[in-house]
């Protein structure tokens, strides 16, 4: 009976190969195993989506009053689902309303409104053109943007200068831009 411990390691791996054709087709199904687990691996890692920033389709953000509607082009989508985000911060204008029913001026205040595409199927061609709006901006409490409690502040305007982009990939952020507010 040879002793493997005695024999360098390479032989060992040659004595191991010459066992007969059930041990080579052990090591050729352990290969193989290994092999197809990289192949599988890459899609996951080759998620590249991006905005196109460059162009007629580069992002273009417009003020809608209390909204920011953001239009443009996504490609190099690689995931099952991918969902855009928009957030954008801004200046209101705001209108206090007394009990008598009549208008005033109030404080302006920060506001910050978002939006999103929700989870979509990925096209099969990689690429997506959008269009996304924010939710108009949650109510304001009565104070400090009014006088006191019995007043009803109403949001008239926003002023927005920039909103954020966000691009995700089944879950996982893929790009992010900012663009300016038109």
């Amino acid at each position: 009976m040879l002793v493997i411990d005695d024999v360098p390691q390479r032989a060992q791996i040659l004595l191991l190969l010459n066992r007969g054709p059930d041990m080579k087709r052990l090591i050729l199904a352990l290969v193989a195993v290994f092999a197809l687990l990289g192949i599988t691996a890459l899609p996951a890692l080759a998620q590249s989506g991006h905005f196109i920033e460059q162009g007629g389709n580069a992002p273009d953000c417009t003020d809608i009053g209390t909204q920011v509607t953001c239009t443009g082009k996504v490609a190099g989508l690689g995931g099952t689902t991918f969902e855009i985000t928009i957030e954008a911060d801004g200046i209101a204008e705001v209108v206090c309303i007394n009990p008598g029913g009549n208008r005033a001026p109030g404080q302006d205040t920060a506001v910050t409104v978002e939006g999103s595409t929700d989870p979509l199927p990925t096209p099969r061609n990689g690429q997506f053109v959008f269009s996304v709006t924010t939710d108009p901006p949650d109510p304001l409490p009565p104070t400090p943007t009014c006088p006191n409690e019995q007043w009803t502040p109403e949001i008239v305007d926003v002023t927005f200068t920039t909103a954020t982009l966000s691009l995700f990939e089944d879950g996982v952020l893929s790009d992010q831009v900012v663009v300016p507010v038109n």
